[in-house]
């Protein structure tokens, strides 16, 4: 490296848990950045970035997983290397680990590889590690520490073969390289530097975005008030993307009967939602239908019992007092309409509307069920819905004969039709399987049954979503752009503020049915880390409303609590230089007020009114 790079650091560590920051969270990899002062900044808001996948034992149960004392390196090819110590849930001694240590590499530490774990010894458990490439011999030079104290020493030829490691063979003591920086309740690992350019990608990546400049123009000529109104601003965020916004100009000094040169005040406005929209509303959805909006949610006000809609010209219309809101299926103990009337959800299906949602009996296990707006019938009357149908397999039987089925979405991409939902077996029982994510394909023309064969797509592997007693893989929905296939789903504590909003993505023209071409992010993109007024946001969909604007509905809790009031949030998706959507551009961040207020010349001509 040169030495004008060197200023650049970054520091991996592990949390300590505390009242709020559980073990499930504090036990994974964290990063930090330094730019030479000394002082170092935690990347994702000091959340978990890498976190070590669960194991599943021979009953088909999860076994969480969690690592203390990882250690990061420069490998040969300029990339990075990183180990780490796998332990139990608790943070203790892992038997299923004893030996070994977790390896990952990357590129940029953005993107990160998962190689599995590599057995130094058969029998002793690893204390601490280090792993540094020679030169000289052309190996990785992994030294250790066994639990008892002993010191040894690994070579590895390639981080990719295994195979090629030596013998663990007894070694001078090293020194740690754990380095306090003075982030508090942290166990901090050690210190690297990186290039100019990679400290760059890093923080662009891991510091979330926000708004640091505005733009308007320095001068308008323009012959009427009205076209002065119509002048927006351009917001440019911190890794260069843009956003136009609407400007509020003060123009009651302008008389644009008289030419001449003005200046006039503006201040820059978003629509924005205060949270919480709507109370004891869980999993919301919005359709944007025929000119209106239509909102619907899981009503926890009623103990989930009915699905109810409301109808509104206007987003804001949905939550403002007054709103219009009506039943569209109820509780009939005669058809097996008696709970968990849950997560419905509008979908478009060929050139129909319809409405997924999970629906239970006198005996509790919710299921997948659909039903079809009658040709020019109304959203909002009961009458004009078709009666509910469960979906099937294939065949004919129900997608589960042994356990619950819930969340059910839907979509299309390259003219190939598919559903995701939630499955889980065993709920309640010491073989819980944890709820997890099945995808199949359908037939446009009649969803109620699948195409193919359901496949597994995403289990709650990831501490977070392993988290305060609950093993969660559900709420998924899509979003669909030119070049990827969105699907964003929740996990963590349904209904505490650990509920967290991960993401699964697989590039447009891929085959959607092989659960390896879809690329699963380790760290959610929407956590209570992300918004300082929502704890869990959760169980999301999106929609554009009639402006062309993506917004992600959710919700969330008012409080800092394990279990809480549900209330759905709503922010905007903004698109990153990449083209990318982000998922956490919150509105404090989406609009810098110390920024919004603005001032622009005018100049009224001589040839207007």
């Amino acid at each position: 490296m040169k030495n004008q790079e060197l200023h650049n650091k970054i520091l991996i560590y592990t949390r300590k848990p505390n009242e709020d920051y559980t073990n499930s969270l504090s036990n994974s990899i964290h990063f930090a950045y330094g730019d030479g002062t000394g002082d170092f900044q935690p990347l994702n808001e000091n959340y978990g970035i890498l976190f070590p996948l669960a194991t599943v034992d021979e009953r088909n149960v999860i076994q969480e997983k969690g690592l203390r004392n990882p250690y990061i390196f420069h490998k040969a090819d300029g990339g990075f290397g990183i180990i780490a110590i796998r332990v139990d849930k608790n943070g203790n001694e892992d038997e299923e680990s004893r030996g070994q240590l977790l390896l990952w590499t990357s590129e940029d530490l953005i993107a990160f590889h998962f190689l599995g774990l590599i057995r130094l010894h058969e029998d002793l458990f690893i204390r601490e590690a280090v792993c540094d490439y020679e030169e000289k011999s052309g190996t990785y030079v992994i030294r250790w520490f066994s639990r008892e104290g002993a010191c040894y020493c690994n070579r590895l030829t390639s981080l990719e073969d295994f195979n090629s490691i030596s013998l663990p063979e007894p070694s001078e003591p090293y020194e740690s390289a754990r380095t306090e920086v003075g982030i508090p309740d942290i166990t901090p690992g050690n210190i690297i530097s990186v290039t100019e350019e990679v400290g760059r990608e890093i923080k662009l990546r891991w510091i979330p975005l926000f708004n640091e400049e505005i733009r308007i123009p320095e001068s308008v000529c323009v012959p009427s008030k009205q076209q002065i109104e119509e002048v927006k601003a351009i917001a440019i965020y911190t890794d260069g993307s843009t956003r136009e916004k609407n400007v509020l100009w003060d123009v009651s000094g302008i008389d644009d009967r008289k030419p001449g040169t003005y200046r006039v005040k503006g201040r820059v406005i978003q629509e924005e939602y205060q949270f919480p929209l709507a109370s004891g509303y869980a999993d919301p959805v919005i359709l944007p239908w025929n000119g209106k909006y239509y909102y619907v949610a899981t009503n926890d006000n009623k103990n989930d019992i009915g699905i109810y809609v409301r109808e509104s010209s206007t987003i804001k219309g949905l939550f403002s007092p007054g709103y219009e809101e009506r039943i569209i299926l109820d509780y009939n103990e005669e058809k097996g309409y008696v709970q968990t009337f849950w997560a419905p959800e509008f979908h478009v299906i060929g050139e129909e509307l319809y409405l997924l949602f999970a629906l239970g009996g006198k005996a509790w296990g919710p299921q997948c069920h659909m039903m079809k707006l009658k040709e020019g019938g109304e959203i909002l009357s009961a009458r004009d819905w078709e009666e509910p149908v469960r979906v099937k397999r294939s065949d004919g039987s129900p997608l589960t004969q042994d356990g619950i089925t819930l969340d059910m979405t839907y979509f299309q991409a390259d003219k190939v039709s598919c559903v995701v939902w939630s499955y889980r077996k065993g709920i309640g029982t010491p073989l819980d399987t944890g709820s997890m994510l099945y995808i199949a394909t359908v037939d446009e023309r009649n969803p109620t049954i699948l195409t193919s064969d359901p496949l597994l797509l995403s289990r709650p592997l990831y501490g977070w979503e392993n988290i305060q007693g609950t093993i969660n893989n559900e709420g998924p929905y899509p979003l669909v752009t030119d070049d990827a296939v969105y699907l964003t789903y929740s996990g963590g504590a349904a209904g505490g503020y650990t509920y967290a909003i991960g993401l699964l993505s697989i590039p447009r023209g891929s085959n959607y049915l092989d659960p390896g071409a879809w690329k699963k992010s380790s760290t959610p993109v929407l956590s209570y880390y992300s918004r300082n007024d929502v704890y869990g946001p959760g169980h999301n969909s999106f929609f554009r409303d009639y402006d062309g604007t993506i917004m992600i509905m959710y919700h969330g809790e008012t409080v800092l609590t394990p279990s809480g009031t549900r209330c759905s949030a709503m922010h905007r998706v903004h698109i990153n230089s990449n083209g990318v959507p982000v998922f956490d551009l919150v509105p404090e961040r989406d609009l810098n007020r110390e920024l919004a207020e603005v001032t622009m010349q005018v100049v009224i001509p001589s040839f207007s009114k």
